[in-house]
């Protein structure tokens, strides 16, 4: 999973969403990224990835600080669940202003619309700043055109270093959770019609389930109370490893709380006219 601002190889991947209620914010979702990444470019790099949230802001970027291994633990939870069958593929049924800010190894490059990314990366200091490609964010301001979107640019040395990353939002839909996953590591534009190749752990949680509900966590380490409260005591996930269509994935939220994993589906927008 992801689409790369130019060539790159992404390896173990994990994804994760889950619903929570925080006491502050309310019922929202909660998005986790990681994975193994090595550029292949020449230059600098980024990794886009679009978010099905109604707004997202800086300072819902959780920093991870010494919970480096927060997704790793969920794995470990669900390590022993078998991995993921073939999956269907379907369709999926004013822009605002640009924050850039650095969160971990990123310059975070973060907009409501993807059609304000390209003029705010000369906010991108050089040794991060990817070469632009108008065609990739063109794609995305067409097919996801009520999603946020962020860039996260990295330099050469600091690909493969990334700790999780986690934020929260206001999501889209209410009645499932989704992934975003399309994968293109070329720096062009993804080929909604092609099959790719998966390495992803995907993982999903929900506070509406019972007590019974998916596999309890572990935390390892020293959680801060403030993150603590976004991360999920349960979880369940599966592995995927095989060719699937491009995509993200999705899940209803019925059958997640139904443990049904077997409904996740890879979702497609619609063709572009």
């Amino acid at each position: 999973m992801c689409v790369s601002m130019g060539p790159a190889e992404f390896s173990g991947t994990i994804l994760y969403c889950g619903r929570r209620l925080h006491p502050e914010h309310g019922w929202i979702e909660v998005f986790g990224y990681q994975n193994t990444a090595v550029n292949l470019a020449s230059g600098p790099n980024a990794m886009l990835l679009h978010l099905p949230a109604r707004s997202v802001g800086s300072r819902q970027f959780l920093p991870a600080g010494r919970a480096e291994s927060v997704l790793q633990d969920m794995v470990d939870a669900v390590s022993a669940v078998p991995a993921g069958r073939a999956m269907s593929w379907m369709g999926a049924g004013e822009p605002g202003g640009v924050e850039v800010f650095h969160h971990d190894i990123y310059t975070v490059v973060l907009a409501e619309n993807a059609s304000r990314v390209a003029a705010a990366l000369d906010r991108v200091e050089p040794s991060r700043r990817p070469t632009l490609n108008q065609a990739l964010f063109d794609f995305y301001t067409e097919a996801f055109p009520e999603h946020a979107v962020a860039l996260c640019c990295f330099d050469n040395a600091e690909a493969a270093a990334a700790k999780p990353l986690l934020l929260w939002y206001q999501p889209l839909a209410d009645d499932r959770l989704v992934l975003p996953a399309i994968d293109c590591h070329t720096g062009d534009v993804p080929d909604l019609d092609a099959v790719v190749p998966t390495d992803h752990w995907v993982l999903f949680a929900s506070d509406e389930a019972d007590e019974e509900w998916g596999e309890p966590v572990t935390y390892r380490g020293r959680i801060r109370r403030e993150l603590r409260a976004f991360l999920p005591p349960r979880v369940m996930g599966r592995y995927f490893h095989e060719p699937l269509p491009n995509g993200d994935f999705a899940i209803g939220h019925e059958d997640l709380l139904r443990g049904d994993l077997d409904r996740i589906e890879r979702l497609s927008p619609e063709p572009r006219r």
